[in-house]
């Protein structure tokens, strides 16, 4: 007998939940997290931990080890054994630091860094696949079935290339991801969503690699992100290195080896974390050689020695402040995200700054992997009465190269994602047919001051007088914070549309340096727009005017072709200069002299496109 699904009258029958999870794949440590009978659960490995050390170790039997079974490797085989590698993620090796403090052996290939290992050579990105490959089998082991798919946090500062070598990363791990999520609006929707908190909140979160600050509007179940700032290059790894270096000047010690290196910086990290709830850390560290390392450090020596880079997250925040149009009186909270801010000089800093005490209701280690996977269960179609949307944004402006070298901004920074911005531009000279489009990134005014993004070509565009072509450019940025770029011309139809591929040869400090010098060189920027503004001015004026003369300098007297002849050269020699206001003057000049004459030329014209016609064809 075939029997009937059924429901009471009135009520909706429940369809299937479809699995999905949120990853916090983090520089230190990664997370999974799902919901399961409506509730939130971290999910853990079959000894109980919840945290995944970020560690991977390739041997010499090309067996792979992830999370704690790597960290064994660490001090003995240093230059097989990763750990922070998210900071690798979307680099080339001409980034590096010279003094990178790394035992790794890099390979001698272009693009993103890669790693000579015993199993051969690998990326970043494969490295990140085994940690996430990690923890989705431990989310299909607790679940008892395969996952729908994934929503994988990200820092707000990532930039194209980290984000999509990210992507990659969970694609190799054999991982659907239905969203890369800014890791501090991860932090929010969990706070908001678990509290039914309303009001503008700061998200101040310092991860093992990096640092963001997110200043969130949530209003209704509405997550609005009003500004994000940060430091893609300072993290909990950074204090590590302080305790390192202060522990090295202490003792006297030569210069380690790279196996003694770990075994110092993994002391260092044990001491930074035991003077979170203790005065006084003691280190005892025996080295391969069979020296013991000694030392004692106080949270007072160790707050003195960290206080630059405490110092070094306000500056941001300060900025997002800015960016958002508030003050730190109209922040209802502060949420604190990431295990780093566990440290008490960074809890005293935020409470001294916003004036309050900081959230930490939630552990800041899981409020990143549970934000993912509310989002992720939303995305799966799980979403239940209490509907919520979420809004973010892009860090850095978007736009394109102009005549003179000139940035012209489609989509300004802290704009909201997903998005879509299109502007027109047109041709330069008499007769092009084709356009040359170069996407960039950054703030400044000047091309060359901004990081280059794509280059691609519209070609077919009918050949018409300078100026008569209309190309729209359209920007697209999806929900992950990945950019397409089109161009077309609006009256042929002709277009071509570019997918931008990052490079992944870039600076870490790359985007905090464009936002600093965006405030640093502000007026330095304007007085050179406004000069190559003149200088593209002069350039078009003075070609327009010899194309004239060419055609009918015989409609002018010797006196007014003197005078004109007179301006041009004035306005040559001035916008060979750096005066933008003589430049100008000049041109105002040469425009002034050469009116009467450009009224003589549409007369003339006209009398020719007239000549021969009969009235009654006219009114015909």
């Amino acid at each position: 007998m075939m029997l009937l699904q059924i429901s009471e009258p009135g009520v909706k029958a429940s369809k299937p939940q479809r699995i999905a999870v949120g990853i916090d794949l983090g520089t230190t440590h990664s997370l999974v997290a799902t919901i399961r009978d409506q509730r939130t659960e971290v999910l853990e490995d079959q000894q109980g931990r919840v945290l995944l050390p970020s560690v991977v170790h390739y041997g010499a039997d090309r067996s792979v080890d992830v999370g704690y079974d790597a960290m064994v490797w660490q001090n003995d085989d240093p230059e097989n054994t990763f750990v922070s590698v998210k900071r690798f993620m979307g680099r080339g090796r001409e980034d590096l630091p010279e003094n990178h403090g790394t035992p790794y052996r890099f390979a001698d290939t272009p693009g993103m860094v890669q790693f000579e290992t015993h199993i051969g050579t690998v990326s970043p990105v494969q490295v990140s696949a085994e940690i996430l490959k990690a923890l989705r089998d431990r989310a299909v082991r607790v679940l008892g079935d395969d996952i729908a798919g994934a929503v994988i946090t990200v820092p707000a500062y990532f930039d194209d290339a980290q984000r999509q070598a990210t992507k990659d990363a969970a694609k190799l791990a054999g991982l659907e991801v239905f969203r890369l999520l800014n890791e501090p609006t991860a932090a929010a929707v969990a706070y908001g969503l678990d509290q039914a908190a309303e009001g503008v909140y700061a998200v101040y979160d310092l991860g093992g690699g990096t640092f963001d600050i997110s200043i969130l509007k949530l209003t209704r179940g509405v997550f609005e992100v009003l500004a994000t700032n940060g430091d893609p290059a300072l993290g909990g790894d950074d204090f590590d290195r302080a305790v390192l270096d202060w522990l090295l000047a202490e003792t006297g010690i030569p210069v380690p080896s790279a196996g003694d290196t770990r075994r110092l910086l993994t002391a260092a990290r044990a001491a930074k974390e035991y003077l979170s709830d203790q005065p006084t850390a003691q280190i005892s560290t025996p080295l391969s050689n069979g020296t013991v390392v000694k030392a004692n450090l106080s949270r007072e020596a160790f707050d003195a020695l960290t206080e630059a880079l405490v110092k070094r997250t306000m500056a941001p925040v300060r900025k997002a402040l800015r960016d958002a149009g508030l003050s730190t009186t109209e922040i209802k909270g502060v949420v604190l995200v990431g295990g780093a801010t566990r440290m008490p000089c960074i809890r005293k800093a935020v409470a001294e700054f916003f004036q309050q005490q900081p959230l930490v209701d939630l552990d800041p280690d899981k409020v990143v992997a549970i934000g993912a996977a509310l989002q992720a269960n939303a995305l799966a179609g799980n979403r239940g009465e209490d509907d919520w949307l979420l809004l973010d944004v892009i860090p850095l402006s978007l736009g394109i190269e102009t005549m003179g070298g000139l940035t012209e901004k489609i989509i300004p920074r802290n704009s909201t994602l997903p998005l879509a911005r299109a502007q027109e531009f047109t041709t330069w000279k008499d007769g092009q047919t084709a356009m040359s489009i170069h996407v960039v990134q950054g703030e400044r005014e000047v091309v060359s001051e901004c990081r280059s993004l794509a280059r691609f070509e519209l070609r077919g565009i009918p050949p018409m007088v300078a100026g008569a072509a209309r190309v729209r450019v359209t920007f697209q940025v999806d929900a992950d914070g990945l950019l397409s770029v089109s161009a077309a011309e609006q009256t042929s139809g002709v277009e071509a549309k570019i997918e931008v591929k990052p490079s992944y040869g870039l600076n870490d400090a790359d985007i905090t340096r464009m936002i600093e010098d965006s405030y640093k060189h502000a007026q330095e920027d304007i007085e050179a727009r406004r000069l190559r503004e003149q200088k593209v001015e002069a350039l078009r004026l003075l070609e327009a005017t010899e194309a004239a003369l060419a055609e009918d300098s015989e409609l002018l007297s010797a006196e007014e072709l003197a005078v004109i002849t007179k301006g041009m050269q004035i306005l040559r020699e001035t916008a060979e200069g750096t005066d933008w206001e003589a430049i100008k003057k000049a041109a105002d000049a040469l425009n002034e002299a050469s009116t009467d004459f450009a009224g003589r030329r549409m007369d003339h014209s006209i009398r020719k496109a007239l000549a021969g016609q009969k009235l009654e064809e006219l009114d015909a």
